[in-house]
């Protein structure tokens, strides 16, 4: 049996990339790899992150609901991104402070531990370390 393929992307639909694509860029410390409409009704900004993910960030011409996002919905319930350890996670807590973005305490479990934060859109995302 062929091997299952890694996660090649995730994209994620944002009310303003205005105000999103800034803060993921600042959030991820390079430039989008695309940034460009695909057509009238779409526009898409691509960052790749480690070695091969993308993460792209679309807004629709269609007005999105006046809601915010909720993991609690059938759907995306949150997107992680790997890290070596828990000293890393300490190191991507301070790098939350200077960006001034709110997030929460580091949580330990036996399977490994987080460190959650959230987009504009409330978009619920995690630093996850394997465990020691």
């Amino acid at each position: 049996m062929t091997a299952f393929p890694p996660l090649g992307h995730v994209a994620l639909t944002v009310r303003d990339l205005s105000v999103s694509a800034p803060w993921y860029a600042a959030l991820f410390g390079v430039d989008p790899v695309i940034d460009e409409d695909t057509d009238p009704n779409f526009h898409h900004t691509v960052w790749v992150v480690g070695t091969q993910t993308m993460i792209g960030l679309h807004q629709h011409a269609t007005s999105a609901p006046v809601e915010t996002f909720s993991e609690y919905r059938v759907g995306l319930d949150h997107a992680s991104f790997a890290v070596t350890s828990r000293d890393e996670l300490e190191k991507w807590a301070a790098r939350l402070d200077e960006l001034d973005i709110a997030h929460g305490d580091i949580k330990d479990a036996h399977y490994g531990s987080g460190l959650a934060f959230r987009d504009p859109d409330g978009i619920a995302l995690e630093f996850f370390a394997p465990p020691a």
